[in-house]
C-alpha cells in the first residue's frame, strides 16, 4: 500500500510499504479522507519525529470505511463508516510518531474497541467533513474548558478551522450569542456561514466598543469605565494582541480560554488584571472530546463543510502538505482517496 512519509528534512514522499497484519481483535479501515494539520507541516520541516526521524508516517485526521473486522471485535461491521481516535492505537499515535499514519490506503486498529478506537457514523456524512472530527475535537475541548453553556455570550478570536469549529461548538452547547473576530473578510464570511451571530473585523473596528454594542455593558471596578458584558473570550488566533484585547475587555470574573499555540512569550500585566479576577484557562488536545464532537458534526455537517478550503487527491498528498505550509494560501486542506468527494 502507499503511505505519505517524511523521508528527510523538508521532504515527504508517497512510498510503498507492506500493509500491516491484522488479527482477531483488530479492525482494518480503508481511509477515505484525512486532513492536513499544522503538525504534519512541522514534522516534514524537521525531518520527522523520534523514534522515526527520517521515516515518520503522516496523517492523524482520518475517516474511513471498515473493510475487515476480527472475530473478537464488537460494535462494528464491514462497510461501516468510522472516525478514528489516533491517540488510542497500540502501535503508537497514528501520524504522530506511531508506526502508522492515516495518509495511507489502510490503517489497522489494534485491539479495537468501539468508543475508544473508533466511532461508527452515518453513511450520509461526507467523507471530507467526517475527517474534521479530530481537529474539531480540539476546538470542542476549548469550548468545554471555557465553561460556556446555555445563554452564554461568547467571542472567538480567529476564524481558522479551530475558531470556526469552536463557534459551532458554542452554538451546539446553547450559547446565546457568538461573535467571531478576524482581519480576513473571507474568513469572517465563513464565520457567518457556520452560524456565528456577528463578526468583527479588528483591522477596521474597535473590538471592545463593538462588543459593548453587541453584548451590552458590565460595570467597571469602582467607577472604572464599563466593559463588554461578554462571558467568554476564546483565543484561537495565537496573536499577542488577542490576549491584550481580551484582558482589557473582560468583565469581572469573566473567562479567557486559550486554545491557540503562541510561538513566543506573551507579556501579561498581573497588576492590571487583578481587579477583574479574570479566569484564564488553557485548552490542549481532547481528553474526552474525540467522539463527543462527533454528535455536533453529525448534526451540523453542512456548517462544518464551510471550514474546508481545499480537497486534494491522495495521489497529490505531497502537494497537499506544500499547500498547507504556504502562509495565506489556504485554510483547511483535506486529502481525499479514490476520487472521493463526498
Amino acid at each position: 500500500m502507499k503511505t505519505l512519509t517524511v523521508t528527510g528534512p523538508g521532504t515527504a514522499e508517497l512510498v510503498e510499504v507492506p500493509q500491516p497484519d491484522a488479527g482477531p481483535r483488530d479492525v482494518v479501515v480503508a481511509i477515505k479522507a484525512c486532513g492536513i494539520c499544522g503538525s504534519d507541516v512541522y514534522y516534514v520541516h524537521r525531518g520527522g519525529i523520534p523514534p522515526r526521524d527520517g521515516h515518520t508516517p503522516l496523517g492523524h485526521e482520518p475517516a474511513g470505511e471498515v473493510t475487515w473486522v476480527g472475530d473478537e471485535v464488537e460494535g462494528v461491521a464491514v462497510g461501516d463508516h468510522v472516525v478514528i481516535n489516533p491517540m488510542a492505537n497500540r502501535d503508537g499515535i497514528i501520524g504522530n510518531g506511531g508506526a502508522q499514519g492515516a495518509l495511507s490506503d489502510v490503517v489497522v486498529l489494534y485491539d479495537a474497541q468501539a468508543g475508544s478506537h473508533f466511532r461508527v457514523i452515518p453513511s450520509d456524512i461526507p467523507w471530507h467533513v467526517a475527517a474534521l472530527n479530530e481537529p474539531m475535537a480540539v476546538a470542542y475541548h476549548g469550548v468545554n474548558r471555557s465553561g460556556a453553556g446555555e445563554g452564554s455570550k461568547v467571542v472567538v478570536f480567529g476564524s481558522g478551522p479551530v475558531g470556526l469549529g469552536a463557534a459551532i461548538g458554542f452554538k451546539s452547547n446553547g450559547a446565546a450569542h457568538v461573535v467571531v473576530v478576524d482581519v480576513v473578510p473571507q474568513r469572517l464570511e465563513n464565520a457567518l456561514k457556520v452560524g456565528a451571530d456577528a463578526v468583527i473585523n479588528s483591522a477596521e473596528e474597535d473590538v471592545i466598543q463593538r462588543l459593548k454594542e453587541l453584548h451590552g455593558e458590565a460595570p467597571g471596578f469602582m467607577g472604572a469605565p464599563s466593559r463588554p458584558d461578554t462571558d467568554v473570550y476564546l483565543d484561537a488566533a495565537g496573536a499577542p494582541v488577542v490576549i491584550e484585547t481580551a484582558l482589557a475587555a473582560v468583565k469581572h470574573r469573566g473567562v479567557v480560554t486559550i486554545v491557540a499555540v503562541h510561538k513566543k512569550p506573551v507579556e501579561i500585566d498581573l497588576q492590571e488584571i487583578l481587579t477583574s479576577e479574570v479566569d484564564i484557562r488553557m485548552a490542549m488536545g481532547y481528553p474526552t472530546e474525540i467522539f463527543e464532537v462527533t454528535d455536533s458534526i453529525i448534526a451540523n455537517a453542512d456548517k462544518y463543510a464551510h471550514i474546508i478550503s481545499d480537497l486534494v487527491p491522495f495521489e497529490e498528498a505531497v502537494r497537499a502538505v506544500e499547500l498547507a505550509s504556504t502562509p495565506g494560501a489556504t485554510d483547511k486542506v483535506v486529502v481525499v482517496f479514490d476520487d472521493t468527494k463526498g
